[in-house]
């Protein structure tokens, strides 16, 4: 049973990050998930480097596989399920690949948001005009086919606003498979403009939901959003921002400095977060040293209200 309150767990980085770097081509509508059926092999090899850097959980190439997204591409229900099963069965082979260490690993489900399969960007508007239940039943198919799969714990990851959270909320609840519940931010709010306190407080009463926090955003952001979250929850929490990096859709490129940093690593920690790794621009080489701060840390946590 995936524990979040039992220690600092490492989580990897960008797994689309590491794909581009190895020389992938993600430009398209289904981004990674394109590679569950083009080269499942890389995806493993990434799974793998990550574990191998320090990381004990693994976050599958589910993020933007969807049935909608697949189907624009011929695949019929049955094809598609085959290859969310995929996502997470590569994520156990390269846990296979790299165990013998004696160390604990976790294959987390990525359930990205709505607007991820739109590939339009909205997943960082949130807002799409779907009610709670229009959301819940667009998500259904594919959370049943995940948790046919076995993964330990999904990642309910880069959601932009509270509808969109209490719909998954409830499908894990009624599902009974741990989650934790990361939104994506901007400073004190949610993508949609919602105070983190009351994002946070859709999670308190799940005993499903095992953390919640923040993903996707800047490092400096991480920090008042666990302060946040305590207010809401008193549930273990997850940080895994981005590299600090700007993105210049215009001119298609990274802008400004990187400022994501192991030395944040222990500040996070001492506010709750126990989930820690990278997402967008955050690779193999950051986790090692996210790892090896980890392993030197031990601040004291916080004590629950």
């Amino acid at each position: 049973m995936f524990d979040a309150a039992a220690g600092t767990l490492i989580s990897d980085g960008g797994l689309a990050t590491e794909l581009e770097a190895r020389g992938h081509d993600l430009s398209d509508a289904l981004w990674s998930a394109r590679l569950l059926l083009d080269d499942p092999a890389a995806i493993r090899e990434v799974h793998a480097a990550y574990f191998r850097a320090g990381a004990v959980i693994a976050t599958t190439a589910s993020y933007q596989a969807s049935f909608d997204g697949f189907a624009a591409r011929g695949l019929d229900h049955a094809r598609t399920t085959r290859l969310l099963h995929r996502s997470v069965e590569l994520a156990h082979a390269a846990r296979d690949e790299v165990a013998g260490d004696g160390r604990r690993r976790w294959i987390a489900a990525s359930i990205g948001p709505y607007g991820a399969a739109l590939a339009d960007g909205s997943e960082y508007r949130g807002r799409y005009g779907l009610g709670v239940g229009e959301l819940r039943a667009w998500h259904r198919p594919r959370l049943e086919a995940l948790t046919a799969a076995e993964p330990d714990v999904f990642a309910l990851e880069t959601i932009p606003d509270i509808d969109e959270a209490v719909a998954l909320v409830e499908l894990v609840t009624e599902l009974r498979r741990p989650a934790w519940l990361s939104y994506t931010i901007d400073g004190d709010r949610t993508r949609a403009g919602q105070p983190l306190a009351d994002a946070f407080a859709v999670a308190a009463d799940s005993p499903w939901i095992v953390a919640v926090g923040v993903n996707c955003c800047r490092p400096a952001d991480v920090a008042p959003a666990l302060v946040r979250a305590r207010r809401g929850t008193a549930k273990p929490a997850v940080a895994y921002p981005n590299s600090g990096e700007g993105w210049d859709p215009a001119r298609h490129t990274w802008t400004g400095p990187a400022t994501f940093a192991e030395e944040l690593l222990p500040h996070w920690i001492s506010l709750g977060a126990t989930v820690i790794g990278g997402c967008c621009r955050v690779g193999p080489a950051q986790i090692a040293r996210l790892a090896a701060t980890a392993g030197r840390s031990t601040p004291p946590r916080p004590r629950r209200r």
